[in-house]
């Protein structure tokens, strides 16, 4: 089914640029205080233990292929998700606190989350957060159903998503962290490659079958490529992994978004499947000349060749946190904070980027309430140093504060 993208955001100006860089100090509203010095994370987490810590499910809950609905820019549809206050984001945990959260959905997120969920509960070990990392389409089909406190996605809900999920409540999309969908490969002794959007679609849709291609041996002159077939990989099941990746290509490649289109499901020309980002990274990792895409973290972590991008203002850009970050140069947020980072066209920015988000309800019960308020609060004002050791870039100051007045209102009605 072949889907239109969503209006693009509107450049604005720079006051949601996202300034970060590794070891730079915390946002001031994010600071830790004098008694609780930072601690820098390890990039030595092997993703094979992120895996079995957070309780990864073998299949994820998801639409049949190309059934997804057309994600839709704010104010389209006749239900809309809720815009955010402005608030200052002050509000505090309770000083003793004991409960267990339940949350299911992106496999994106999900070795940041980890390492949240670890550091939030030394300091509130009565406090249990279980984070099911079964792919955003499983964790929105259980967010509407309602068998979890809160789900995590990197597709913001489509306007038929949002409708059926208001029915239970008013629902609220919290930005986390932006992170980088990066093409990942396998072939021994050719590093260093570079791909741009029409030679990355017509790989995915057949039309490129051989790593020494003019269109892309074109771009890596000084490299000699291989004549041998690409394999490719891409997931099995509903993610929002996909939806970026797909939504990337529909942007700037006019036969892709004719033939294909994007979602967390859609009917690919070719491949083989793998379920979650881990799955994907595992198959790249054991199939020489493979082609597939996954998370950065998960590639980094994986030990896995990683394509530089021509972006859309035609610089070549290496995925890193600055490149990430960058991507939401210009960018202005809407009220609901539902939004992409696909191809903004950011000078210095990594094209194939997006922002992960955990929806909650507004009449969640207080019990349940003032636990997630707690541990978000915490995520994204003391989380920032883990998230870039992971390559996870943190949303800027200005879209922090309107996370955090969304997570306020967590509970209360």
């Amino acid at each position: 089914m072949v889907r239109s993208p969503p209006t693009p955001n509107v450049p604005g100006d720079k006051t949601g640029r996202i300034a970060k860089s590794r070891g730079a100090p915390q946002r001031g509203g994010g600071k830790m205080s004098d008694d609780q010095p930072r601690r820098k994370r390890s990039r030595t987490i092997r993703i094979g233990v992120l895996v079995a810590a957070v309780t990864l499910v073998a299949a994820a809950c998801s639409s049949s292929p190309g059934s997804a609905a057309t994600p839709a820019p704010a104010g389209d549809g006749t239900t809309t998700a809720t815009s955010a206050p402005v608030g200052d984001g002050t509000t505090s945990a309770p000083p003793t606190l004991s409960g267990t959260l339940n949350g299911a959905g992106a496999t994106f997120p999900a070795p940041i989350y980890l390492e949240w969920i670890g550091a939030y509960q030394k300091q509130f070990p009565d406090v249990r957060v279980n984070y099911q990392a079964i792919g955003s389409g499983g964790g929105v089909q259980n967010f509407i159903q309602q068998t979890v406190d809160f789900a995590g996605t990197d597709a913001y809900l489509t306007d038929d998503e949002l409708a059926q999920a208001s029915q239970n409540g008013t629902v609220y999309h919290i930005p986390t962290v932006f992170g980088a969908v990066v093409p990942a490969y396998n072939l021994p002794g050719v590093d260093g490659l570079t791909l741009d959007c029409d030679s990355l679609a017509g790989v995915f849709l057949g039309t490129i079958t051989r790593w020494n291609d003019p269109a892309i041996a074109d771009l890596n002159p000084q490299t000699t490529l291989p004549d041998q077939d690409i394999q490719i990989v891409h997931r099995s099941d509903g993610s929002g992994t996909t939806n970026a990746f797909t939504l990337y290509l529909d942007t700037c490649n006019p036969q892709w978004h004719d033939t294909v289109g994007y979602g967390k499901d859609v009917e690919w020309p070719v491949g083989v499947g793998g379920k979650g980002n881990d799955g994907v990274a595992a198959a790249i990792s054991n199939t020489e000349g493979s082609l597939g895409y996954v998370e950065l973290a998960y590639a980094t972590q994986t030990g896995l060749q990683i394509t530089s991008m021509v972006n859309k203002s035609g610089n070549v850009i290496e995925a890193s946190l600055e490149s990430t970050a960058a991507a939401a140069d210009g960018v202005t947020f809407p009220d609901d904070l539902r939004f992409t980072l696909a191809d903004t066209g950011a000078p210095q920015g990594w094209p194939i980027a997006t922002a992960t988000w955990i929806l909650a309800y507004g009449n969640m019960a207080e019990d349940k309430a003032q636990l997630l308020r707690s541990w978000l609060t915490w995520a994204l004002t003391e989380g920032d140093d883990a998230a870039m050791a992971l390559d996870y870039a943190p949303i800027p100051d200005s879209l922090q504060e309107r996370a955090l007045a969304f997570v306020n209102q967590i509970g209360a009605g």
